[in-house]
């Protein structure tokens, strides 16, 4: 890696960090600055970080993501009950947990590309959905969900004499991981996650994976051997998945089989190709997009939308409120669904996309104030 490209991978990491652990503090003009949904923030971008480096470098779609979420959610509430309440080991466990079942099938689902390989990460995700639900029942249990008991083993923990009145809490030597702390632990491995990230895509791993999207069968013809480069990645991004499904656990000791559903690997899907498939910021923007839509927009209601446009003559007002009404509250689907739609018709790259045209304008604009050298300015 050359020296202006060390140069720029530490300024953005030194950007990306400063604002990822000062996020309670601009995110609070919006309401966003509560420990949940920062939590969220934190756990589902690293879930679309890794995503993004199967599907946006190679192009690959997995619609069976949330099961790589699911098989990490199960390990880390599995390692509290019988190993310890630290996070450490649950988020070790599971990241290795999720990576030998995201090499199991990506194994099989590679051997086929395109729609074709779209659907067997679908089929393998419901197949582990339903195991969850109905069949492994004494691993999941089922329905209910698993979750903590007084009686568990915990036997590191009882190795050290720490013991618990009542359901005990997750723990990173002794500090609770609920609240802000919860936040900052999972913002650590956000920033972490991002790091790696930022050195796959500046790396010649990554270079050979953008070259797999841009045409795989010019590789195959040059003597590349496609397969263990995909493998890799989709090992990678499986992991990133399990490791935001420990995060889920951690931050709330209890594991559905509704995190293995289609409807799981179909949001990040989403969060990815909003904020802009291949690129390292934008599924971090696609998931700040969706999170704070279904946490904040979903919680409005009449009485909150007629304090918001209060400033409006009251017949102003009320037509106001009634033209917002049925896109927020029940309706947020109906506001996401028309920005996800105006977003890949005129803005295919996504918000990234947007961004950069912005950014463009300054320079198109000066470029046009120039003025073009005529015939004659020539001769002279």
């Amino acid at each position: 890696m050359s020296m202006p490209t060390l140069k720029n991978d530490l300024a953005i990491m030194v950007l990306f960090t400063a604002a990822v652990l000062s996020a309670p503090l601009w995110l609070a003009p919006i309401g966003a600055d509560y420990p949940d949904l920062l939590q969220k923030f934190a756990i589902y971008g690293i879930f679309a970080v890794g995503f993004n480096i199967l599907f946006g470098l190679t192009g690959y779609l997995s619609f069976g993501h949330a099961a790589f979420l699911g098989v990490g959610s199960y390990t880390a509430v599995w390692s509290f009950k019988l190993l310890s309440m630290n996070v450490l080991p649950a988020v070790a466990l599971s990241v290795l947990m999720a990576g030998v079942f995201a090499y199991l099938i990506g194994f099989i689902s590679l051997r086929r590309s395109g729609i074709y390989f779209s659907i067997l990460t679908l089929a393998f995700a419901q197949m582990c959905y339903n195991l969850a639900y109905s069949v492994l029942t004494p691993i999941t249990n089922g329905e209910t969900g698993l979750q903590l008991a007084n009686d568990d083993a915990r036997v590191i923990d009882t190795l050290f004499g720490i013991s618990y009145d009542g359901l005990p809490s997750t723990t990173l030597f002794g500090l609770e991981m609920t609240g802000y702390p919860g936040f900052y632990f999972c913002a650590v491995l956000l920033i972490l996650g991002f790091f790696l990230s930022l050195r796959i895509f500046h790396s010649p791993f990554g270079m050979k994976l953008r070259a797999i999207k841009s045409n795989q069968t010019r590789m195959v013809y040059t003597g590349y051997n496609t397969k263990p480069y995909l493998l890799t990645a989709f090992v990678i991004s499986g992991m990133y998945a399990g490791l935001a499904g420990a995060l889920l656990a951690v931050t709330d000791p209890l594991a559905g089989a509704e995190r293995m559903q289609w409807t799981a690997s179909g949001e990040v899907v989403l969060m990815t190709i909003l904020g802009g498939a291949g690129t390292l910021i934008g599924p971090l923007l696609g998931v700040g997009i969706i999170k704070y839509f279904e946490n904040i927009f979903s919680a409005m209601n009449v009485q909150q939308l007629t304090e918001m446009f209060a400033f409006l003559p009251d017949w102003l007002g009320k037509i106001a409120v009634t033209l917002t009404n049925p896109f927020v509250g029940e309706g947020w689907h109906l506001t996401l669904g028309l920005l996800f739609m105006l977003i890949v018709i005129f803005l295919p790259g996504g918000v990234m996309e947007g961004m950069r045209r912005i950014a463009a304008i300054p320079r198109k604009l000066k470029q046009r104030a120039v003025p073009k050298p005529t015939p004659a300015t020539e001769e002279k």
